[in-house]
């Protein structure tokens, strides 16, 4: 018969074995929300499809010249669908101008390292006001076209929701993938530039911030609303939950559980939030489904990862 201190040691043993299995099924995520198995290179050619988006957004609408204007010969693909030159006031016209150019720096050093040929493929986009205007009529109703319609290139307050939208996802996707890329030179490469998009995330939200409380024209709600909204669509669409916040929050929500101020959200610790590439594409497409094409990359988007996706139907 076993005595009773080992009774005691064995009984303690199956007692901490039974909290780790506990512990470990409790902060495991459900399927959907896991990060993707992909190699380094298939992150970052995912990747290029976000930044081509944010370039081509930014550089358009503030100059009216995309990536291969700046940079002949860099990418190659169809040119977007429904750019504009936004009406734009000249110290924000500047701003976006500055952020559109340096992406294109960020663009062609990971071509280079990431040892992929220029020109790249670049997806067709969709930057539309009509594209715009499926996000917000989802917002206001989900139902019916929102009256009088969106369009992000009618003015400054319109375009800087735009902007931030674009940013988010670029700053989203380096937050997720930066714990698992392998090699130092790429490692160092995607620090790089990921500190550089969440400065141009928080100067962003710092304009809206200055806003909060101004219309959208023509609607007759405020920039604090639509980002407060926004937020909670892209949550929904994303269904992993929350990982978008606007502008003003509930105090519990905010630093500390002490200001309503949101400028940069974060989790409870004022980390980051990040997303995987299924989560995004639920979010640009429109549809909840990251194997369902739609709004900003109506053909989906390039790259090994994406093609593994639709495969799996990794929904």
């Amino acid at each position: 018969m076993a005595s009773r201190p080992c009774l005691y040691a064995f009984l303690l043993l199956l007692a901490f074995q039974s909290t780790m299995i506990k512990v470990n099924t409790v902060s495991l995520p459900p399927p959907e929300c896991r990060p993707e198995v992909a190699s380094t290179k298939e992150k970052f050619e995912f990747l290029l499809n976000l930044l081509i988006f944010k370039i081509e957004l930014f550089l358009r609408s503030s100059i009216g010249r995309g990536i291969n204007d700046i940079s002949p010969g860099l990418v190659q693909g169809p040119i977007p669908i429904g750019a504009a030159v936004a009406n734009l006031d000249n110290a924000t016209r500047k701003i976006i101008e500055e952020f559109g150019l340096a992406s294109i720096g960020h663009l062609r050093v990971i071509i280079n390292t990431s040892l992929l040929n220029a020109p790249i493929p670049m997806p067709l986009l969709d930057i539309s006001p009509q594209t715009y205007n499926t996000f917000v009529t989802m917002i206001l109703n989900g139902t019916k076209k929102s009256n009088p319609s969106y369009n992000p290139y009618a003015n400054t307050n319109s375009f800087l929701f735009a902007a931030v939208f674009a940013s988010s996802f670029l700053k989203q996707y380096y937050a997720g993938i930066m714990p698992s890329i392998i090699g130092k030179d790429e490692r160092e490469l995607l620090s790089g530039i990921a500190l550089y998009e969440a400065g141009v995330f928080g100067a962003l939200r710092a304009e809206l911030n200055a806003r909060v409380n101004l219309t959208v024209p023509p609607f007759n709600f405020t920039v604090g609303n639509l980002t407060n909204l926004s937020a909670q669509l892209a949550n929904r669409l994303a269904g992993c939950g929350v990982k978008d916040e606007g502008l003003i929050v509930p105090l519990q929500l905010g630093a500390e559980n002490r200001t309503s101020s949101n400028i940069v959200p974060g989790n409870a610790n004022s980390l980051a939030y990040a997303r995987s590439a299924r989560e995004i594409l639920r979010i640009v497409f429109t549809t909840g489904n990251a194997t369902r094409s739609g709004g900003i990359f109506p053909r989906g988007l390039n790259g090994a990862l994406y093609r593994r996706i639709l495969t799996l139907k990794l929904s």
